[in-house]
């Protein structure tokens, strides 16, 4: 294998690769035993796995610079044609449901495989292959719109990422300057923003009806992989935060607006919880590197393995360039068993937690892949997912200090009590968006009075010191998972729960929580929701009671940690 920049990206002959399957899959149908049957079941795997590689490769490629014309024009192509590759390797997969070794697959495998197979069953037809294309090139369309915005603050010409840097000065004015800027930027793409997200809720409501699904809420749960739970345990979910999480959030900012010494907390303070000086890391991206080997080599052998794998092909790219897409992501090539960070450092403690949450991500992907054959067993649904990425960043807290020196305590402040009052902003995107497809029609207008409704709810202490445009809702557009990846957002609230649990067994007995972290990762996606969970020892978020149990382990944490 070679490192990512020097891996060779070749274009799918689509043609040939639907040929290929149509084949194989005839071949399966004619198979005369199960291992036969079987093995040409992972010839599909692995032509699939080889599409999938080139479009990530791709697709990462475009990501680093948006304005390449030629992974552009690459991503287009993907948009056109792997739906209807994804649809002809559906079909290979749905032959098992009718094959007379389907009960040796299930034994082999588990039932989950089949399970997951019958709900795609619901969610991809033909009949939607249009509507997936545009919608993908919808996606494209806002990647692309979000990573040209620019504005200049200070001599610096800044994208999203750059300006929050200002953002979170230790000058209250210099923040109140960038927040302004900030806002301008929303506010300035604020119509197209609109225009391209009723684009998008046109497609995916006709993609429901298409699929004769009740509303799209129902298809987006299929997608995600929901099926042991649906909108109803979700909402109380989010009634729990309502009852336990949120006024003990507000009892923090009230904290945090004494220690800061100001009248009254204003949005862009929110980031700021030290009065004496920030959390950022002590070194630049190179440092930061070293500082993770040393503490991956030092967690476990199974962190050591990973992330001199991932020093070794160079699977990052972390650094904030121009015309380079939005946040962070970790993402896999299955074709060479490898993860791949990407990422926008902006010198802030975001970059550190990119080295512990998107590492935790990769760790489990690359360990996942070499314990599970199937391609569909490599990632679990996303509120698993999280709490391999969330978990991580707690495990790592003991090396803390070679990122932060003196302000390690209260960068371990800091994070964890953010962890807990993100969580009402989580359940405010999540509400936001049942409430949308529910009803698709709204006006932007609508929208946005929904949405500032909302926040008064869940986070009663938001104040935008009169900027008009976010004061009458404008704020939600800033949340990309709303327009790429419908109701992927409660999965991180979810997930943190029960990461707050695990951390009070780390506290306990590292060892043991670190194997039951580990056979969580090792187990992928080979089981539903709530069996894994049970595998790593986990109570549901659902269960009434355990919110409550995880504030109390996070409250305890911060009485012993160091203000500042």
């Amino acid at each position: 294998m070679n490192k990512f920049k020097q891996l060779v990206y070749i274009r799918p002959n689509v043609k040939e690769v639907k040929k290929e399957f149509k084949t194989l899959i005839k071949h399966f149908k004619k198979a005369e035993s199960y291992d036969k049957a079987k093995q040409i079941y992972f010839l599909e795997q692995n032509l699939f796995e080889n599409v999938a590689t080139n479009y990530i490769i791709s697709d990462v490629r475009n990501k680093i610079n948006t304005s390449d014309e030629f992974y552009e024009e690459e991503i287009k192509f993907f948009n056109q044609e792997l739906p209807g590759i994804m649809l002809i390797a559906k079909k290979g997969r749905e032959a098992i449901l009718k094959s007379k070794f389907k009960e040796d697959f299930d034994k082999e495998f588990g039932k989950h495989f089949t399970d997951t197979i019958k709900a795609s069953q619901r969610t991809m037809n033909f009949k939607v292959m249009l509507s997936l294309i545009k919608e993908n090139n919808l996606k494209t369309d806002f990647t692309k719109k979000m990573a040209s915005c620019k504005a200049m603050f200070k001599g610096d010409e800044c994208n999203f990422y750059g300006i929050l840097r200002y953002m979170q000065s230790l000058d209250r004015e210099e923040r109140k300057e960038a927040f302004k800027v900030f806002a301008k930027m929303y506010e300035d793409i604020s119509p197209e923003l609109d225009e391209l997200y009723d684009k998008m809720l046109s497609v995916r409501v006709k993609m429901s009806k298409k699929l004769k699904f009740s509303n799209y809420i129902e298809l987006a749960y299929l997608n995600r992989g929901r099926l042991d739970y649906g909108p109803k345990e979700v909402e109380l979910f989010r009634n729990q935060v309502i009852e336990h999480i949120v006024p003990v959030c507000k009892k923090l900012y009230q904290e945090q607006e004494k220690a800061l010494g100001v009248d009254k907390l204003k949005y862009y303070d929110e980031e700021i919880m030290f009065a004496n000086g920030s959390t950022n890391p002590v070194g630049d991206k190179s440092y930061m590197l070293k500082a993770a080997q040393k503490m991956y080599r030092e967690l476990s052998k199974e962190t050591a393995e990973f992330f001199d794998f991932m020093l070794e092909y160079e699977m990052f790219d972390l650094e904030t360039k121009p015309n380079k897409h939005l946040g962070g992501f970790c993402t896999v090539l299955p074709k060479f068993k490898a993860p791949f960070i990407f990422s926008n450092f902006n010198g802030t403690s975001a970059d550190v937690d990119v080295l512990t949450h998107e590492a935790g991500h990769a760790f489990e992907a690359y360990t996942s892949m070499r314990e599970q054959s199937l391609f569909e067993y490599v990632s679990s649904t996303s509120e698993i997912n999280e709490i391999h990425s969330m978990a991580m960043e707690r495990f790592t807290y003991p090396w803390m200090e070679d990122f932060f020196g003196e302000n390690v305590n209260k960068y371990r402040y800091s994070h964890m009590a953010k962890s807990l009052m993100v969580i009402p902003y989580m359940c405010c995107v999540d509400e936001f968006q049942h409430e949308v497809y529910k009803t698709p029609k709204m006006t932007a207008k609508e929208r946005r009075s929904l949405w500032r409704g909302l926040e008064k709810k869940y986070m009663p202490w938001r104040d935008y010191d009169g900027n008009k445009f976010f004061e009458e809702g404008g704020f939600w557009m800033q949340k990309q998972h709303i327009f790429l990846y419908p109701f992927y957002y409660i999965d991180y609230a979810l997930a943190q729960i029960c990461v707050f649990e695990l951390y009070g067994r780390m506290k306990e007995n590292k060892e043991a929580a670190w194997q039951d972290y580990y056979n969580l990762c090792k187990a992928g996606g080979s089981k539903g929701y709530f069996e894994l969970l049970g595998l790593a020892n986990l109570k549901s978020p659902f269960e009434e009671g355990t919110v409550q149990k995880a504030v109390d382990i996070v409250l305890d944490d911060l009485k012993t940690s160091v203000m500042g």
